[in-house]
């Protein structure tokens, strides 16, 4: 009985309010209006003094319910920082919404270099005509014209002025490009043994820790997938140039290129050992420690023992 009673005076209540029916929606959208109109006062209240964040968020509403920011209406700097963050692909469909701002110079310039850090023409006066959009262009029909005959890549590379004749020049536009297939890469550099070997200079191994620099080796010139005279090769430089980068740590530990060369295949060997699943028994630290310096005497236990652990923590020192 009371229920209904209260019920009968809320209806009431409302109907007085002008809640009901088209009333409720239009007293609702005021109370919206209202709530917005003090929150907005609000913002400005706490903003004195600093950037006006409810006319910052007006227009960007304004600018939402148009579809998008006009680039053109910002300052320049704005708009290439923005378009800096698109690839090749994107930057040439903005360039049909704003043609001045993506075909900017700075920005296909900024894409050469990033995908290929050495070309031998960023170092000269570019002739009449270049523009870095149309080398980007170059740049990519080369990569891909690598990755399907290396011999044709380079002469590709040559042809267009990209790249210098010269063992030195192609060795560094390798080191700084990541779009090559090691593949077809790692046949190249075995019949260019001169290109490999000013490649193997590039690297700094100095204060690295063994098994690291190792790694850091194949990820640029990557292992061979069997045993043979190619990595034989590959092991052999890559001791002689971590000798040469750390020549006091060698006196201290009282080691050479040689001694080096057994330890890089020891730890080829044992990273094989620990991570191929077809291992069962795989090989302890005291049994690594053992056969290690049957081949190298004069290296310290602890020195083997912590180049074990190092394979068994991070892996495989040629994945």
């Amino acid at each position: 009985m009371g229920q209904g009673l209260w019920r009968v005076a809320r209806n009431q209540q409302l109907q007085h309010q002008g809640y009901s029916g088209q009333g409720y929606f239009t007293r609702e959208h005021g109370r919206r209006i209202a709530t917005n109109n003090v929150s907005s006062t609000s913002h400005r209240k706490q903003t004195q003094g600093g950037i006006d964040i409810y006319h910052l968020l007006k227009t960007r509403k304004s600018k939402e319910q148009e579809g998008f920011i006009n680039l053109e209406m910002l300052p320049p700097e704005l708009s290439f920082t923005i378009l800096s963050y698109l690839n090749a692909t994107d930057l040439c469909l903005a360039s049909c919404v704003w043609q001045d701002l993506a075909n900017d110079e700075l920005l296909w310039q900024g894409l050469c270099k990033s995908t290929w850090g050495h070309c031998s023409i960023y170092n000269k006066n570019p002739p009449l005509g270049f523009s870095f959009r149309k080398l980007y262009m170059q740049l990519d029909e080369g990569s891909l014209t690598f990755n399907a005959n290396p011999d044709e890549g380079v002469n590709y590379f040559m042809s267009k002025g990209i790249l210098d004749d010269s063992p030195k020049e192609i060795a560094k536009f390798i080191f700084c490009t990541r779009t090559l297939n090691w593949k077809k890469l790692r046949i190249y550099l075995d019949e260019r043994r001169d290109v490999l070997d000013d490649l193997v200079t590039l690297h700094n191994f100095r204060n690295q820790f063994l098994p690291n620099a190792l790694r850091e080796f194949f990820r640029h010139i990557h292992a061979p997938e069997e045993r043979g005279e190619y990595l034989e090769t590959l092991i052999t430089k890559f001791s002689h140039r971590f000798c040469a980068c750390n020549p006091d740590l060698m006196r201290e530990l009282g080691l050479s290129p040689d001694a080096v060369y057994v330890l890089c295949y020891s730890l080829i060997l044992l990273s094989i050992d620990l991570t191929s699943p077809h291992v069962k028994n795989k090989m302890s630290k005291r049994e690594f420690i053992r056969n290690t310096r049957r081949a190298a005497q004069n290296i310290s236990e602890d020195f083997v023992g912590h180049l074990y652990d190092n394979i068994y923590l991070i892996g495989h020192v040629a994945a």
